[in-house]
C-alpha cells in the first residue's frame, strides 16, 4: 500500500466454517472493506479489542465461547458496534435473543450473496452494488429444450412486464426462485432490486421486521432505523416464499401493504410508500389453507391473480442431463476443479431417480462430485426405486397362514400411521408453520419437508 494512501474499514468475521468464512470475506472485499477473519468466539474477542471493526458478522454455532456469548461481551466492551448475526434454521430461537441483545440484522444459512450485500449495505447506510442484468435469467440456458421451459418462453411476454402478482406453485425445489428471477429479468424492472423472503423461516417476532423494517427504539436492542425488504426492494420485485406459512397477524399488514402500497415500520406511526412488484411461491394447497382458516381469502385472491404451477423434476425428465451439465460446470469453475461431464451411468442413474428434493437435490449432488472428483456415491445417494414384486402365491388356509414376517409389517405400517399422524397434528397446531412444527418434532426443517412428502400431507 502506499504511503498515505487511506486503509479500508474493517469488517470482523467470526465463523468456523471455511467455505462460509470465504464466501463472506470475499462480499466484504467486493464492498470495498477488509475482512478480518476470527474461527473461533475467543479468538473474535480477541480481534476485535485490536481491530476495532466497522461491523462483525458472528456465527451464532461456534466451539468454545458461542455467538450469544460473543454478542453480549461486544455489547459490553463497545454498545454501538453493528452486529450482524448468521445462523442456521433450527436456531430462530437464539436469532429471536440476538436481536433483543442488540443485533442490528441476521442472516440464516445457507447464506446468500445477495441477502449478505443488502444486508452490510443496509447496516453500513452504503448502496447496494446494483447487478448487471444478464442477458437471460439463470435458468434460461438450463431449462433450454424442455416443455416446460417451452411452455415458460411463451407465457413470459405476457406476464414479465406488468404490475400483475404471480402465484408460483410447486414442491420444494423445483425452481420457483428461478422463475421468479426470470419474471423479474424480463420485466422494466430488471434495473431494479430482487428480494426474496422466506416466510417459513423466521418467527412471527422477526418477520414483521424483516418485511416492515422497525423504527430506533421499537423494541429493546433497536438502536437505529432498519428499512424491510419492502423498502429495500423499492422500485423492483419482492418474492415472498413459502408464503402459505406467513402468520395471520401478519397477512391483514401485507393485503394493506399490496393494496395501497404503504404500511408503517415496527413502532413507527408514519406510513412508508413503495413500488414493489409481489411474486409469492407456495409448496402446498393454499385453497385448502383458505378453507381451514390458516390464510386470509382477500389475501389469497390477491395474490393469485396469474397462477404459474411448477412441474416436479420427475416430470421433466428431459431436462436432466442439461441441468447436471450447467451444475458440473458451475461448481467446476466456482471451486476451480478439472471435472470431466458426467459419465453414461451417472446420467442413466439419474434419468431412473425419483428425484424426491426435485433441482435443488440434483444440484447438490452433482455439486458433490466436483467436490470429490468423484461418482462412486451415486448408487448410495440415488437409489432407485424397488421394482414391484411378483404375485405371491396363494397361502395355504390354516392358523400358520400369516407368520412373523406378517407381524413386522403390521408394526411397521403402525408406526408409519403413528408418525404421520403426529407430524399432522404438529402441523396443525403451528397452523403449518414448518419451522415451529420441525423445533417441536426436534428433527431438522429439511427432514420434515421429506415427510411431509412421504406421508402425503
Amino acid at each position: 500500500m502506499e504511503m498515505g494512501t487511506p486503509q479500508p474499514a474493517s469488517i470482523l468475521i467470526i465463523e468456523d466454517d471455511p467455505a462460509a468464512q470465504a464466501e463472506l470475506g470475499a462480499l466484504v472485499h467486493a464492498l470495498g472493506y477488509l475482512p478480518v477473519c476470527a474461527e473461533s468466539g475467543e479468538a473474535g474477542l480477541h480481534s476485535f479489542t485490536t481491530l476495532h471493526p466497522a461491523l462483525v458478522l458472528l456465527d451464532m454455532r461456534l466451539p468454545g465461547l458461542d455467538g450469544l456469548g460473543v454478542l453480549r461481551e461486544i455489547r459490553r466492551r463497545a454498545p454501538a458496534t453493528l452486529v450482524i448475526v448468521v445462523s442456521g434454521h433450527a436456531e430462530v430461537g437464539t436469532v429471536v435473543q440476538a436481536m433483543k441483545l442488540g443485533a442490528a440484522d441476521f442472516l440464516l444459512k445457507p447464506l446468500s450473496a445477495e441477502d449478505v450485500t443488502l444486508a452490510l449495505s443496509s447496516a453500513l447506510e452504503r448502496p447496494a452494488p446494483a447487478p448487471a442484468p444478464p442477458a437471460r435469467g439463470p435458468g434460461a440456458a438450463v431449462w433450454t429444450g424442455g416443455r416446460f421451459f417451452a411452455a415458460l418462453e411463451a407465457l413470459l411476454p405476457q406476464v414479465a412486464d406488468t404490475n400483475a402478482t404471480v402465484l408460483l406453485l410447486g414442491e420444494s425445489g423445483v425452481g420457483k426462485g428461478i422463475v421468479a428471477r426470470l419474471l423479474h429479468e424480463r420485466s422494466s424492472r430488471r434495473e431494479r432490486p430482487f428480494i426474496r423472503v422466506n416466510c417459513a423461516a423466521l418467527p412471527v417476532e422477526l418477520l414483521e421486521s424483516e418485511l416492515f423494517g422497525y423504527e430506533r427504539g421499537a423494541f429493546t436492542g433497536a438502536l437505529r432505523r432498519k428499512p424491510g425488504k419492502f423498502e429495500l426492494a423499492h422500485g423492483g420485485t419482492l418474492l415472498l416464499d413459502e408464503v402459505a406459512d406467513l402468520p395471520l397477524p401478519l397477512q391483514g399488514k401485507l393485503l394493506h401493504a399490496l393494496q395501497d402500497g404503504e404500511y408503517a415500520r415496527l413502532g413507527g406511526e408514519q406510513e412508508v410508500k413503495v413500488d414493489v412488484r409481489i411474486l409469492a411461491a407456495v409448496n402446498r394447497d393454499l385453497e385448502a389453507a383458505v378453507r381451514r382458516g390458516a390464510f386470509r381469502q382477500d389475501l389469497y385472491y390477491r395474490l393469485n391473480v396469474v397462477s404459474l404451477p411448477i412441474p416436479p423434476l420427475r416430470e421433466r425428465g428431459e431436462e436432466i442431463p442439461a441441468l447436471a451439465e450447467h451444475f458440473r460446470a458451475r461448481y467446476a469453475r466456482e471451486y476451480a476443479r478439472s471435472v470431466p461431464p458426467l459419465s453414461p451411468a451417472t446420467l442413466a442413474r439419474f434419468a431412473a431417480y425419483p428425484w424426491p428434493g426435485n433441482v435443488r437435490e440434483l444440484e447438490n449432488v452433482v455439486k458433490r462430485i466436483v467436490l470429490l472428483g468423484s461418482e462412486a456415491f451415486v448408487p448410495a445417494a440415488c437409489p432407485l426405486p424397488a421394482p414391484p414384486a411378483a404375485p405371491a402365491a396363494a397361502a395355504p388356509a390354516g392358523p400358520r397362514a400369516r407368520g412373523p414376517a406378517g407381524l413386522k409389517e403390521v408394526a411397521r405400517s403402525a408406526a408409519r400411521e403413528a408418525e404421520r399422524e403426529l407430524i399432522r397434528r404438529t402441523l396443525e397446531e403451528t397452523r403449518w408453520n414448518r419451522a415451529e412444527a420441525a423445533r417441536r418434532l426436534r428433527i431438522s426443517y429439511k427432514a420434515l419437508l421429506y415427510k411431509i412428502r412421504d406421508c402425503g400431507l
